[in-house]
């Protein structure tokens, strides 16, 4: 009896669909890589070039809705009961959030992101100049900071809201739209938003975990003076998976906030160590400088469209990144919105504004400048190693330039597989909860499900990784994230409407 209500509660058409989906997706692309590479290059190409403009319209509407939300009247409807308190502490909760949205990806990027931009500028800046310096050390942090967040944070207040305060029965991201669409939520069109997110979270959450995996066989092989091999990359892979399915499988409570809270204090220690062992004046200038210079540019930054030149800066770094964000959102505001019954619509935004944009900050300016003073002191050719080997070899030297020297590798090591486990053991929790038909405030999705999909998640990096090359990961996001961007302003429009029918 028990095991039939438990069936009967699975949506089998969204879980079967999106699965075979993504197998016929990640089968395709191995039994034929070089037309997989071919196609997966000429998508990125069309959907930036043709729909680039979107991406950038979208990045201030998301901004300026969210301000509209969190300092007008709306600002302080509390998610759930008048009486309910939040579950979790504020520290536990930002920890949480934090995790859930950035992985390993974060300190792949934060140390080398300003190479990029220093060899190849934006705005028609010469390459490798002070000017080319200055806006590399300014670009990281804007395409990591407030607009990605608004990106998590739409999602997040639209399906918080339909789910605490209107009750809806599911945490699907068809609730989020079910003010506009009504009863065909429930129906046809709901499951195919629900499949769509899906199989978009699975698509952008392999692109991060192809991120992450070069750094997590990097740190063996150098460690252990081994070269790297696709074994060993897909071992890395099943590491993370193993690690994400029993956090995931313990529950909210027991695994992922304690991973989560584990990986904050683990990555705050490693910053702290840089800080202090390091270059900890140019550190601080340089970090003060990109931050003020990023602040004076920010509305330059998130308006530009290079229209008079080819250089596709814009297509290859912020309309990627702005795909990522919104690719991952669904996922990440799902998440949210389990863990913030009992905050204001307000602290949820700023919460997300807040918390993410200050972590991804703090590593930028840590990690970062770190290895831009190894590069300008003439202490380690960051730039040449980048650009002669790859990116994960370049920071793998960045870390044991410390003074443990290799011996931190096993430190860096486990930071990199639990920051990748607690991003993934939320997506994993996430996609069981799109494929289950009722979930109240107070459950778990059943754990055989939240299992499945975290072994799901392993499937599309082991193909892209196959491909190769950084191209077919960005060019994942970018794919699933264009119909997603429509669902998202079907859940800001959807939002309004029933903010204004309950206050009204």
């Amino acid at each position: 009896m028990t095991r039939r209500k438990f069936d009967s509660n699975i949506d089998w058409f969204v879980f079967i669909t999106t699965a075979v989906v993504i197998v016929a997706v990640a089968i395709s692309l191995m039994v034929a890589p070089d037309r997989g590479a071919a196609a997966v290059d000429s998508t990125f190409r069309l959907i930036t070039n043709q729909f680039g403009m979107v991406y950038v319209w979208a990045s201030i509407a998301t901004i300026g809705f969210l301000l509209w939300l969190a300092l007008g009247r709306y600002g302080a409807v509390k998610l759930g009961p008048p009486e309910a308190s939040p579950v979790f502490s504020t520290a536990s909760w930002g920890a949480m959030l934090f995790s859930a949205g950035i992985g390993t990806a974060v300190l792949h990027w934060g140390t080398i992101e300003w190479v990029y931009y220093y060899l190849n500028p934006p705005f028609g800046v010469a390459p490798q100049s002070q000017a080319a310096l200055e806006w590399a050390g300014s670009y990281g942090l804007f395409h990591w900071g407030f607009t990605g967040w608004a990106f998590y944070g739409l999602p997040a207040v639209a399906l918080a809201y339909a789910y605490h305060v209107r009750g809806l029965p599911s945490l699907r991201l068809s609730s989020a739209c079910h003010a506009i669409l009504g009863k065909r939520a429930d129906g046809a069109l709901g499951r195919v938003i629900d499949i769509l997110f899906m199989v978009g979270l699975l698509g952008a959450a392999g692109t991060g975990i192809g991120f992450t995996t070069p750094l997590i066989t990097g740190s063996l092989s150098h460690f252990f003076a081994t070269p790297e091999t696709f074994a060993m990359t897909v071992g890395a892979v099943f590491l993370v998976v193993i690690i994400f399915s029993l956090s995931v499988y313990a529950g909210l409570d027991k695994g992922i906030k304690r991973l989560s809270n584990i990986n904050v204090t683990l990555t705050l220690l490693l910053l702290a160590f840089i800080l202090l062992v390091g270059p900890t004046v140019f550190i601080l200038k340089m970090g003060t400088n990109s931050v003020g210079h990023m602040l004076q540019n920010y509305l330059k930054m998130n308006t530009w469209t290079d229209p008079l030149t080819d250089s596709q800066f814009v297509e290859d770094w912020t309309i990627f990144y702005w795909a990522w964000w919104i690719a991952l959102g669904p996922f990440v505001g799902m998440f949210i919105s389990k863990i913030s019954r009992g905050r204001t619509l307000r602290q949820v935004v700023f919460g997300m504004l807040g918390f993410g944009t200050l972590g991804c900050t703090l590593c930028f300016v840590i990690l970062g400048n770190y290895a831009l003073y190894l590069e300008v002191e003439q202490v380690l050719p960051v730039v040449e190693i980048l650009t002669t080997e790859d990116a994960a070899t370049a920071v793998i030297q960045v870390v044991t330039s410390l003074p443990p020297g290799r011996w931190i590798l096993p430190l860096f090591f486990f930071i990199c597989v639990v920051f990748a486990a607690t991003t993934y053991d939320s997506a994993s929790y996430t996609l069981a909860a799109a494929a289950t038909r009722t979930l109240r405030p107070d459950q778990d999705p059943a754990r055989w499900h939240r299992v499945f999909w975290a072994f799901g998640l392993g499937v599309v990096p082991i193909a892209l990784l196959f491909l190769g090359g950084l191209k077919s990961l960005q060019t994942a996001s970018v794919v699933v994230s264009l119909p997603l961007l429509v669902i998202s302003l079907l859940m800001a429009w959807s939002l309004v409407r029933a903010l204004r029918q309950d206050q009204a």
